[in-house]
């Protein structure tokens, strides 16, 4: 078994050391690996040659030595100058924090799509390494060979064969973009609202997407357990259908390898009506994480110095998820702190326990109504059709039935709206 040891690097400086330490073991054991050391490095200069200094690599060769370690993880982006020196003062396989992200999405991708868009991260990040390992055609296991493994094979990549293999898959890439918007398409023509579930990682979106949707998407008390989006409907209170949709979790300096790769999948998210951002509120890094959530949602709609207001505005609403965990959905209404006064209709719920979904169900009822209209209709007796498309996509307020006629109270949306009006014309 490979033993890797995590540390902390210049990366993440703003988050506490203790919290990124703990998830960098986190991301290590979600692996199957078994953690036999892990340090925190504080870093006064990082040197071009190895990021630490001489006495902390010295340090990490005398632990090597003691747990006959084989891989070391580093919290940090690694050049690969200093990858290449690391590994040889300490004798062991060295992958920085893009590496181990890849790695753990190279075994979770379970869809073509998913698959095509790791492969295209992990191969846009070897190109920067000009001699690495290729195990992608000849292989045992998953992932993407940082570890190695029985039976695979360490064959030195030529840089016109990567450059060719990512030509053919932003090719395949843009296929699957141009399918999705076929399908965003199809959608609108129904038309369901689109409710789309976002996060740090292991927030609970996916335990709340089955609280809310009675599915069984996988989900795990570990990071990036979902990986590809899944899409189900729901009915709200007021009778109306959404479609929720749950999508890969963030993490803090996510590889822009992977921001890039994954543009077709966030395209998802961008076009919902509606975005649920899935904090994990018992956290004790809650914040941090929802600043690193906010920036690459940010950035993928306008922009570096957008905020997520900015570039969705009144499409967010915040979940405080795991109130299970404070004491539950009352106890942690009352905290007070920095967990709920300072983010407005922010709402505490427990998806394991399914505490304050209810409220969760109608702030989506409240924010879909917002912008709807009301209008009133008088349909045919024989028209029951065009009674029915009233239901399924607005919400009846008032019906009365006469003997000529039934004339409904109904709340739309501008679009149902006038395309409810040109077919009666």
């Amino acid at each position: 078994m490979n033993r890797p040891s995590p540390m902390q690097g210049e990366a993440g400086a703003n988050r506490a050391a203790e919290a990124r330490l703990a998830e960098a073991v986190g991301l290590t054991a979600s692996i199957g690996l078994t953690i036999v050391h892990s340090a925190i490095f504080p870093l006064r200069a990082t040197r071009p040659s190895t990021l630490l200094g001489e006495g902390q690599v010295d340090l990490v060769r005398e632990e090597c030595a003691r747990h006959g370690v084989t891989v070391v993880v580093v919290d940090a982006a690694l050049s690969p100058v200093q990858q290449r020196n690391l590994e040889r003062a300490w004798g062991a396989k060295v992958i920085d924090r893009t590496g181990l992200i890849l790695e753990i999405f190279g075994e979770r991708a379970r869809t073509r799509e998913g698959a095509l868009q790791v492969e295209l991260a992990h191969l846009s990040y070897q190109r920067t390494r000009l001699v690495r390992s290729w195990t992608h055609l000849e292989r045992q296991r998953g992932g993407f060979g940082f570890l190695g493994g029985p039976g695979e094979s360490q064959i030195e990549i030529d840089r016109r064969l990567i450059d060719d293999r990512i030509i053919r898959l932003k090719k395949e890439l843009e296929q699957v973009r141009r399918t999705r918007g076929l399908h965003r398409s199809a959608r609108q023509r129904v038309p369901y609202p689109v409710v789309a579930l976002v996060g740090y990682t292991n927030a609970g979106k996916s335990t709340l997407f089955n609280a809310l949707t009675g599915a069984g998407v996988f989900a795990q008390d570990q990071l990036f357990a979902t990986l590809d989006p899944t899409m189900r409907a729901i009915r709200l209170p007021s009778g109306r259908t959404v479609i929720l949709s749950d999508t890969v979790g963030f993490i803090s300096d996510l590889p822009t390898q992977l921001v890039e790769a994954f543009r077709a999948t966030l395209e998802e998210v961008a076009a919902a009506d509606i975005i649920l951002h899935v904090r994990d509120a018992a956290h004790p890094d809650s914040a941090a994480q929802r600043a690193d959530v906010l920036a690459v949602m940010a950035e993928m709609a306008a922009g570096d110095d957008a905020t997520m207001d900015e570039a969705w505005p009144g499409r967010v609403i915040e979940v405080l998820n795991k109130a299970d965990l404070m004491g539950g959905v009352g106890a942690l209404a009352r905290r007070g702190g920095n967990v709920l006064p300072d983010i407005p209709g922010a709402i505490a719920v427990s998806a394991l326990t399914g505490d304050g979904l209810d409220s969760l169900r109608a702030a989506l009822d409240a924010r879909l109504t917002a912008g709807m209209q009301t209008a009133d209709y008088r349909i045919g007796l024989a028209d029951g059709a065009r009674l029915a498309w009233l239901y399924e996509h607005g919400e009846v307020l008032a019906r009365e039935d006469a003997e000529d006629a039934i004339r409904v109270s109904v709340r739309l949306s501008p679009a149902d709206r006038a395309r409810f009006e040109q077919r009666e014309d």
